[in-house]
């Protein structure tokens, strides 16, 4: 019997151990396959499933203005005559100018909420309060409104508490400084804050700030025609004696004309420098920058010369380090005078709240160096964003990504909030989500990473178009924007041509 068996077995075909590797092969492929498709899917399932915050804009379109929130509802449908002021992206209060007389030179305004409920309805009139900056670039405080109660006005926050009572002549901005504001009453100046708080008494013919920083004071005039100083408390820092002050301080020294002669002087009552130069530029520990000759140099207050004047111009920045400009090219120099960055930029600016220097080069690049002027990286800077600390940089074709020590980071790492990020193939642009999986094929000639409102923009045959956060096309490429500096879309409608006034269109 046992033979038997052993026979039969003997006699029954032999496993093919190729074929059976090759189905083996064939499974973990179909296996692979499979979770392929499902991290692909788990991934679009992912990206669903992001919550991107919800903010407002205004809207132009046929001649008429309205406002959109982030996920393209009309909020106020294009139907008022004049652009409509939002004081804070995120929150949905709307100011509606209505019933201008241009000829008059009168208008009334209201605020909706976005159940187009009117707020404020107590004030005559909700006004933003307009600013800006050396460079004449204009914005409005976010957090304040100015309100108008029976002829006089006060301040509102954007929730509708009053914090400053309805009774002055008038309210407006500090040029260049955020968060305080100039109240007159009775014809004399007075400044507030942004809380409302009372830092000086309107008792003066003339407040102006004495630096961008309203800690730092500011030049107030009396009715005698002299200027002194008042610290961000209301206490008198300089009595009002001086011809001029100028805009200038540091280490508690200042810049004063008294007697028709220029000197320094500290808050102890010390003169520095008297009648010893054309014009000081800035003030920073010991050393103080001046012009003489129609040059800049580095003098202490006491008088010893570091830099002879002999440069161009010459801007602080950080420790004993020179921004300096000759012969139209600028450098950098220590205060021993010693070159520790060549003469070859066409500008260079310290980026203080980053910590590093970019010089800008003749072809419109720029070298991005390090405290030790060490050239990090170089290419077109396209953004420097403070809020998420990186530097985005084209070179070439290509985007590259650096946090603020000046280290390279893929985009995935800098910009983790996204759900899809640009990425570049065989010269065309697509996306892939944070696992690297492609989620929108490279068909696109140019892209952008995506905005804080989950949309992106793609560009094909010279036209722009959108897509949402997942990859959805929401607008195929249409639109020619040439003209506009900063291609971004809400949706279906695009930044306008102006980016000061901030405003979407189609």
């Amino acid at each position: 019997m046992s033979r038997s068996r052993g026979r039969r077995y003997d006699n029954e075909p032999k496993l093919n151990m190729k074929k059976v590797m090759a189905v083996i092969i064939a499974i973990l492929v179909i296996v692979m396959f499979v979770i392929g498709i499902k991290e692909l899917l788990k991934g679009k399932d992912e990206i669903k499933e992001k919550t991107f915050i919800t903010g407002y804009y205004t809207i132009f379109e046929n001649g008429k203005w309205g406002v959109i929130d982030t996920k393209q509802n009309i909020i106020i449908e294009p139907s008022y005559e004049e652009m409509i002021i939002i004081p804070d992206s995120t929150k949905p209060i709307f100011i509606c100018t209505i019933n201008t007389n241009y000829e008059a030179g009168t208008f009334e305004t209201k605020v909706l909420n976005n159940k187009n409920k009117e707020l404020y309805t107590n004030y005559q009139k909700i006004e933003v309060i307009y600013n800006n900056d050396k460079s004449n670039n204009l914005w409005y405080e976010s957090n304040v409104l100015k309100v108008q109660k029976d002829g006089k006005y006060g301040l509102i926050n954007l929730e509708g508490k009053e914090i400053l009572n309805c009774e002055y002549d008038e309210i407006k901005a500090i040029v260049g400084t955020k968060n305080a504001f100039i109240t007159i009453k009775n014809n004399k100046q007075g400044i507030v804050d942004n809380f409302g708080n009372i830092l000086i008494q309107n008792n003066y013919e003339q407040i102006n700030s004495l630096t961008t920083k309203y800690e730092n004071g500011f030049i107030v005039k009396s009715e005698n025609g002299k200027y002194g100083i008042v610290n961000s408390n209301g206490g008198k820092v300089l009595e009002e004696k001086y011809e001029e002050i100028k805009n200038i301080y540091g280490n508690n020294m200042y810049v004063v004309k008294e007697n028709s002669k220029w000197k320094i002087i500290d808050t102890e009552g010390n003169t520095y420098l008297e009648n010893s130069f054309e014009d000081v530029k800035q003030i920073n520990s010991d050393n103080i920058i001046l012009k003489k000759n129609g040059k800049y140099g580095i003098i202490t207050k006491s008088g010893d010369v570091k830099v002879s004047p002999e440069y161009d111009d010459l801007t602080y920045a950080f420790t004993d380090t020179y921004i300096a400009k000759k012969a139209e090219k600028y450098g950098i120099i220590n205060t021993n005078n010693e070159e520790k960055v060549q003469f070859k930029y066409t500008n260079i600016k310290y980026i203080e709240e980053a910590d590093f220097i970019t010089a800008q080069k003749e072809n419109s690049e720029s070298d991005l160096l390090n405290r030790n002027f060490n050239i990090k990286a170089s290419g077109i800077i396209s953004e420097i964003n403070t809020d998420k600390n990186y530097i985005k940089v084209r070179s070439g074709e290509e985007y590259k990504y650096y946090n603020f020590k000046l280290e390279e980071k893929q985009n995935t790492e800098i910009l983790n909030t996204n759900t899809i990020f640009l990425s570049k193939k065989d010269g065309k642009y697509g996306y892939i989500n944070n696992k690297g999986i492609v989620v929108v094929d490279y068909i696109y000639d140019d892209a952008t990473e995506q905005n804080k409102y989950g949309y992106v923009s793609v560009k094909k045959d010279g036209k722009w178009g959108s897509l949402d956060q997942t990859g959805k096309t929401i607008v195929e490429p249409t639109y020619t924007l040439e003209n506009n500096l900063i291609i971004d879309f809400i949706g279906k409608w695009h930044l306008a041509e102006d980016i000061n006034a901030n405003y979407y269109t189609k």
